[in-house]
This record gives C-alpha cells, structure tokens and sequence, in this order.
C-alpha cells in the first residue's frame, strides 16, 4: 500500500472519532505499533503518549527542588513554546505510572488552568521501564545533569543504593559522582552500615576515627 494513501486512511480515521478519550486511545496505540518496528525502539522518546493527568503519580526519592521563579519561567516556557520534552515515567502495569523525570513538568499541567485546558487533563510520557534502583540512578542523573538535587535526600538516596547492594564504585559510576562525594553523603546519615559495601585500605579504627569522631 501506498505510505501516503495509509496516512490519509488513518488521518480519516482518527477524525472520526468524536470521544476526545477513545481519540487519544487510538492515537497512542497507532504510535506505540509504529514504534514496536522502529529502529529506535530502545530510546524513550521513540513512542511519546498522552496519558490522563490522574494515572501520574510522584515517586518518593526524588531529591530535585524548582524554586517559585523557576516554575513560574517553567510555566511560561510551556505556555509558550508547549511540551517540548516529554514526562518520563515508569509504567506500573496497573493503571497507572510513576514519575522518573520530570516532577515539575507534571506539576505545570496540574497546577496551572491555562495548560490544563490546552491539554485536555492529559500529559505527554515516555515510558522507561526499569527496575527500582536503576529508575533511582535515571532521576539522579537527570536531577545533576541539570544542577538540581537535595544534598539530605540524596544521603538517603545513597544508603538505599547501598542497601540494594550497590558497591561505591557503581554508585560512582552510575550517578556521576566522585568517591569522595560518595562517602560526604554516606557520613551524613551518620550510619555504619552506609559503608559495608566499602572496602577500606586503612584499619577500621582510623576509619572510625576519621568519619565518627568530632
């Protein structure tokens, strides 16, 4: 079949369709059947949804603050320019998704009637499927990468890390951090158990000394 004769059929068809939901419905699985073919079916960004504003859920490790100012530009930048990235979001098979990145982009749609109108009380996602503390590692990075995060979330966000198992050396690598920074944010939780996974070259009371003495 001719690609723009097909184009034209589906164009038509999605016309069709009066109900904004089934719309958008039809819409999204005519996008995701594309991008099951796609050369870039591992990039996010391939297959981007509309999805209801209400099946969006915050995650709980997220230490990325945006001051008033910067959501008031953040508003404007998509009052005026639109949704230029995507929400992504980790697909909980239920229903619903859980925020990876882009807390404040979902807060704009929510919190402002203007873009909540424009968008129907929906939200545009990429989908990044991932178990927990690689979705933990995907928000880290994208927090620093943008030169936002908490310095008190992020020492729990290291002990959580640390507890699933993760060693310094990957935590280093993974969220872009150094050593050093990496150990600041263990002492902060003031627990011993921050560092089991941390092979020491000194003795344990140097160590001790070093990190729990006054």
């Amino acid at each position: 079949m001719d690609i723009d004769n097909l184009i034209k059929e589906i164009q038509q068809m999605i016309s069709s369709i009066e109900d904004l939901d089934e719309k958008v419905e039809a819409i999204n699985r005519i996008r995701d059947g594309i991008s099951q073919v796609s050369p870039f079916l591992g990039e996010p960004t391939d297959c981007v949804l509309w999805v209801r504003q209400e099946t969006v859920q915050a995650n709980e490790y997220n230490p990325n603050y945006v001051s008033s100012p910067e959501m008031q530009l953040l508003h404007t930048s998509i009052r005026e320019d639109g949704y230029t990235m995507p929400i992504v979001t980790y697909d909980m098979q239920n229903g619903s998704r859980e925020i990876v990145d882009g807390f404040h982009r979902n807060r704009i749609a929510r919190e402002y009637p203007d873009i909540r109108h424009r968008i129907h009380g929906y939200l545009p996602v990429t989908t990044l499927n991932k178990p927990l503390d690689q979705r933990i590692a995907a928000t880290i990075r994208h927090n620093r990468a943008r030169g936002t995060h908490g310095i008190r979330p992020m020492s729990a966000i290291i002990m959580d890390l640390t507890r699933s198992g993760w060693s310094d050396e990957k935590i280093c690598a993974q969220l872009g951090m150094d050593l050093d920074e990496v150990l600041r944010l263990k002492q902060i939780t003031g627990l011993k158990e921050a560092f089991m996974n941390h092979e020491f070259s000194r003795s344990w009371e140097e160590f001790e000394k070093k990190f729990y003495e006054p």
